[in-house]
This record gives structure tokens, C-alpha cells and sequence, in this order.
């Protein structure tokens, strides 16, 4: 327990700046929709029509005019990919930082065992990303409460619930990857989360890399599948899991054992 609420106390300062940020995007994302509403009647059939750019984005499979098609295409990419490059950088400093700020020493020689400490640290990132996500949310309902606008709950809380999965798994999957460095690496966890976005993109182009949709998080997240189907793709959502635990046993294994420096 120490050590979880060392954790938070130590990351509060990033969570406030990262929460505040998403979420002030996020609600002026929503604001500006009742104006963008209004001239969107003939763009939402142009960007159908854009061929390789539609697809990348999903649009030419919903109503880009509407309130639902709107959110999951640009209020979606505010949450997914900045809550992802939050989760990142949570995961992939969890563990390096000890050796990174010099005080693996004074954490080691406690009567603390590894694990409990891999424990702690695990839940310290969780909580933090449930936060920024529940700050989301609030900020969201009243944003839309604020527009008057009818929005289909279910969607709109698969979209999220998907954006926050994401984010989880790409925390555990760098957080495995932080147990096996010694000095930190905010530029990895930055590029694995813009490489998984990418990802998302060219299978969306291009047939022959369909595959990658079970490699990379935001394959369960794509706003068209979730607004067309009403649900998660749970073929992609359950590899994302399987790497999530995947990153965590990697994380107990590698850093229950490791010679730290």
C-alpha cells in the first residue's frame, strides 16, 4: 500500500496535466459539433468519398453529419491517441525509472518482496488511468448535456469503455517492457503507442495486413465497427487482452529476477 500511494502521490502532477488536457479537447470537441453540424450535410458525403482517406478512418461506413459518426472519428482519436501516449508513458517508466533516478537501492532494501512491489506499481498505473478516464467521461456527459444533444448511450459508452481498454493494454504491454531497461524510455512507449495507431490505419487500407487489427489495440476501437454493430469486436479485443497479460507476466518474470544496477 506504501508504495501504491507513493506512486500516485508521485504521478499526480503528470495525471493532472494529462487528464486536464484530454479532457478540455475532448469537451471542445463536442461544443464545437452543433456549429459543425450545420455545413455538415454535403461534407459528410464528400469525406464517404475520399476512397483510400475514408477508409483509413472509417467514415465511409457512417454518417459523418451525425452526433454518434462525428464522436467516433474526431472526439475519438482526442481519447484514443492521447490516452494511449498517457498509458504508455505510465507503463514504460513503472519499473525502469528505479534504476533510471537512482533509488533502486533505498526501494530494494526494504522488507518488501519484488513482486509486492511490481503489485503496487501495476495498481498505481491502473488507478491513474482510471482517473483520466473517468475524468473523460464526466466531461463528456456534460458536454453533451451542455448541446442538448440526444446521443445513443450504449455507442457512446462502448466507444469509451474501448478507448479505456486500450489504454490498458497498452499500459501492461509497456510495463512489461520496462522491467527488462535500465534507463527509462518515454520515447519507446510513445512510438509503440503511435505505432499501434498506424497499425489501425493501414489495415483499414490495405487487405493483406488485416492481420495486424489482432496485433494492435486500436483494432478494437474503430469507431465504424463499434457505430455499425453496436458492439466490440471480440476477436481483436480478446488477442489485445491475451498481450496485456502477456506484458504483466513478462514484468513479474523479468523483474522478480533481475540483476538491478
Amino acid at each position: 500500500m506504501t508504495i501504491f500511494m507513493h506512486e500516485l502521490r508521485r504521478g499526480r502532477t503528470a495525471l493532472l496535466i494529462w487528464a486536464g488536457a484530454i479532457s478540455f479537447i475532448l469537451g471542445i470537441c463536442v461544443l464545437i459539433y452543433p456549429e459543425m453540424s450545420v455545413q455538415m450535410g454535403d461534407v459528410g458525403g464528400m469525406f464517404a468519398e475520399m476512397g483510400g482517406f475514408s477508409e483509413a478512418f472509417g467514415m465511409d461506413r457512417i454518417n459523418f453529419g451525425e452526433f454518434i459518426g462525428f464522436f467516433g472519428v474526431e472526439c475519438g482519436n482526442v481519447l484514443g491517441l492521447g490516452g494511449a501516449f498517457f498509458a504508455a508513458l505510465l507503463g514504460i517508466s513503472a519499473l525502469a525509472k528505479e534504476e533510471k533516478e537512482h533509488t533502486a537501492e533505498f526501494l530494494l532494501t526494504h522488507p518488501v518482496s519484488r513482486y509486492r512491489i511490481i503489485a503496487g506499481k501495476l495498481c498505481a498505473v491502473i488507478v491513474q488511468i482510471i482517473v483520466l478516464n473517468a475524468v473523460a467521461v464526466c466531461v463528456t456527459a456534460l458536454s453533451v448535456l451542455a448541446i442538448g444533444e440526444e446521443a445513443p448511450v450504449k455507442t457512446l459508452a462502448l466507444l469509451l469503455l474501448a478507448y479505456f481498454l486500450l489504454q490498458i493494454e497498452t499500459a501492461a504491454v509497456t510495463f512489461g517492457i520496462s522491467a527488462f531497461l535500465k534507463r527509462g524510455g518515454p520515447g519507446i512507449g510513445i512510438g509503440l503507442a503511435a505505432a499501434f495507431y498506424f497499425m489501425n490505419i493501414i489495415a483499414n487500407l490495405v487487405q493483406e495486413t488485416k492481420f495486424l487489427k489482432f496485433i494492435t489495440p486500436f483494432g478494437y476501437t474503430e469507431g465504424a465497427d463499434i457505430i455499425t454493430e453496436s458492439a466490440i469486436d471480440g476477436r481483436y479485443l480478446a488477442a489485445g487482452m491475451i498481450f496485456a497479460a502477456l506484458g504483466i507476466a513478462a514484468a513479474f518474470w523479468r523483474y522478480g529476477g533481475k540483476d538491478i544496477a
